[in-house]
């Protein structure tokens, strides 16, 4: 749990437009996906890149995690992309129609390379692949697992879709099978799963219902392409106070259970054990990088020694 980071809102940014670069420190996401993809037309790829690049070199205040969706490795831009914008120490790289994991484990050892030749720790820049096909999710299980630098899965509803013929509709139950793949995918692997877009920036009703919905399946944040919707998001994914103080009794129920010499103990009639811990404690985490709790969790303590 020492590595616990937030994403539940990952913001896009389009690569060719200043005006929204320049507004990436005081957007409230928790991170910001700069496009040089999909929201950059053909004309503009190699003056976007540029763009981009000089924007992270004076990039000041660092406030949010910052990744660079790059174009496809299999295009002519996406080499292109990697050597201009590395130089400008992004933290990570979001790769498009991730369909296998040797596409991964491609742009893994790609990014060794440029470490390398910048003199950086290997392991410096973090990948999140996009899942956006039917093979993508088919293949998403070995994905996950493709290398050390993932942060997690994202789930790409649009592509997706296209992929298997289908419209996209505001219900969604055509992506309820590969959302839950992905989750199972994160799960296993122990990484995160991202969601979707939510392409009507106006519905905020609309967006709160498929949040609400992607949370109970197990994502830990949704992809965003309007500012206006972080604040919904958040406000979903912020645990309940009952849910945190219901977490704190566990909590002080298994250190007493510890101090007595037993992994299992009785709260409130139901059995206190290490699922129930493991939610406890991933709730307070969560409540703490909401700000709606300051506390010292001795994991050791909680759960126990090796």
């Amino acid at each position: 749990m020492s590595d616990f980071q937030l994403r539940r809102t990952m913001l896009y940014v389009p690569g060719n437009m200043p005006s929204m670069l320049q507004n990436i420190p005081i957007f409230e996401s928790d991170g910001v996906m700069i496009d040089l993809e999909d929201a950059v037309p053909l004309s503009e790829k190699d003056a976007a890149r540029i763009l981009v690049r000089n924007f992270l070199q004076n990039y000041r205040e660092h406030n949010k995690e910052i990744l660079v969706r790059i174009n496809a490795l299999d295009t002519k831009w996406g080499e292109d992309d990697l050597r201009t914008v590395l130089p400008a120490l992004p933290d990570g790289i979001r790769l498009p129609k991730a369909d296998t994991p040797e596409i991964v484990e491609t742009l893994d050892t790609m990014l060794t390379e440029f470490e390398e030749e910048l003199g950086l720790p290997i392991g410096r820049f973090k990948i999140l692949p996009s899942i956006e096909s039917a093979e993508g999710v088919i293949n998403c299980i070995k994905t996950a697992r493709s290398s050390k630098r993932l942060i997690g899965l994202a789930f790409g509803a649009e592509d997706y879709t296209a992929s298997l013929e289908i419209e996209r509709t505001k219900r969604g139950e055509e992506l309820f099978a590969a959302r839950t793949r992905v989750v199972w995918a994160c799960k296993a692997a122990g990484i995160q799963a991202i969601d979707t877009i939510f392409a009507d920036a106006g519905d905020m009703d609309g967006l709160r219902r498929e949040t609400e919905l992607i949370k109970t399946l197990g994502f830990s944040g949704k992809s965003l392409v309007n500012p206006r919707q972080i604040d919904v998001v958040h406000e979903v994914f912020a645990p309940k106070q009952a849910d945190v103080d219901y977490a704190l009794e566990v909590i002080e129920a298994i250190q007493k259970a510890r101090q007595m010499g037993t992994g299992v103990i009785s709260l409130g009639g139901k059995m206190i054990d290490a699922p129930v811990v493991k939610r406890a404690v991933r709730t307070l985490k969560t409540a703490q990088a909401h700000g709606l709790i300051d506390i010292q969790l001795d994991e050791e303590v909680i759960y126990g020694q090796e």
